[in-house]
């Protein structure tokens, strides 16, 4: 997992509108060998063993089932709902999804990176989290049961992403 690091949203993120809102964001950043389309990422991305995990626990828990398939087509960009998300935003090379109960968001995007003659591919993950009210104090905050967690999703972002580069290295052939 050292593959994977922490930094700032680039600058044209779809995720940057919750980051200057005040709500929590994150961006989690790797590199991998060639030229990795959107499409594919989304792909390996959403059907990584890990990730299925996650579709099993949303499928059990919140009656959000999905595919491999369904994967495949938010990917391609010919569906806008894909287990317990919606698409709130697409560009060429990211894509941003709402949860069902709009409180969180997914973020994925790609930048190529490298050289010419030895191209290589910037991954993007991040999340937002947005605030409530404070049923006490009317302040906004991010609410507790996500601060007990907020360890918990960092070292599981990191893996998500770690997760689909080496999908996308192995189907690559796991050249570099």
């Amino acid at each position: 997992m050292f593959s994977i690091e922490s930094c700032e949203l680039p600058g044209e993120a779809l995720l940057t509108s919750y980051s200057s809102s005040g709500a929590y964001t994150d961006c989690y950043r790797t590199e991998v060998p060639g030229i990795v389309t959107h499409t594919q990422y989304v792909g390996a991305f959403y059907t990584t063993s890990l990730f299925k995990l996650e579709r099993v626990i949303l499928a059990w828990f919140v009656s959000k089932p999905s595919t491999d398939h369904e994967a495949e087509q938010l990917a391609a960009g010919s569906t806008n709902q894909f287990a317990a998300w919606q698409v709130e935003s697409r560009a060429e090379n990211q894509l941003l999804l709402s949860d069902f109960r709009g409180r969180t968001r997914s973020w994925l995007m790609v930048l190529p990176a490298g050289e010419d003659n030895k191209p290589r591919t910037h991954l993007y993950f991040g999340s937002a989290v947005t605030t409530v009210p404070d049923q006490k104090t009317g302040k906004m905050t991010l609410g507790n049961g996500f601060r007990v967690l907020l360890g918990f999703h960092k070292i599981y972002s990191r893996l998500l992403l770690y997760s689909a580069r080496l999908r996308l290295k192995t189907q690559s052939g796991g050249k570099g």
